[in-house]
């Protein structure tokens, strides 16, 4: 009896852990999805909608990076300038993040940034890049964290918008590149509203 009850223990215990669920976030108003890990594997077959929101992230951070580029000749702030640093950093290693994935899946690297420019949320108009290109000081610094909030919140609408769509945001990597793109950015306006109201109006 006891010879058994040590083999159902041993067996007990080399038994495939439960997997503990993920809660993945809906779009705005809705209520979220819960996945189990298992579920989120490397193997899971990627969706039309990840490979479209892969290819609208490249651009949407390719105009990130030409705002952060404005900053050293621009802004009178040193905070805003240790920030666009970051910012530039990470969007750098982001792209370059997305397009491995794309080749990696035998997917085809975006099409030129300015053909999707005008179908993203948060995307700044010419016209707005204009207005940035001009300011100097205080006024460039205003209108960069206004712009760049706008750009952050613009991204996490798109990661809402895939996790919203059935099937899409399973393969793991996409799955990760999403959650922290999202939990990163809103942290970012965060700091940007706080440098914002440091700065008055």
């Amino acid at each position: 009896m006891a010879s058994a009850a040590l083999i159902a223990a041993a067996c007990a215990s080399t038994a495939e852990p439960t997997s503990s669920p993920i809660v993945q976030p809906g779009a705005p108003g809705t209520a979220g999805r819960t996945v189990h890990a298992a579920d989120v594997t490397a193997d899971a077959t990627h969706t039309a909608a990840d490979v479209h929101f892969m290819h609208m992230m490249v651009p949407h951070h390719a105009q990130a990076l030409q705002m952060v580029a404005l900053v050293p000749s621009r802004a009178s702030s040193e905070a805003v300038r240790q920030m666009a640093l970051r910012m530039e950093i990470s969007q750098r290693d982001e792209i370059a993040l997305i397009e491995r994935w794309l080749r990696s899946r035998g997917e085809p690297l975006p099409e030129a940034h300015g053909q999707m420019m005008g179908r993203m949320p948060g995307m700044l108009t010419p016209e707005q890049m204009d207005r940035l290109r001009q300011a100097r000081g205080a006024e460039f610094d205003r209108i960069f964290l206004e712009s760049m909030i706008r750009h952050h919140e613009g991204a996490i609408t798109m990661v809402e918008e895939l996790f919203a769509t059935s099937g899409a945001g399973q393969d793991s990597e996409i799955f990760q590149f999403a959650s922290d793109v999202e939990s990163d950015q809103r942290m970012e306006v965060d700091r940007m509203t706080a440098l914002l109201q440091g700065i008055g109006r």
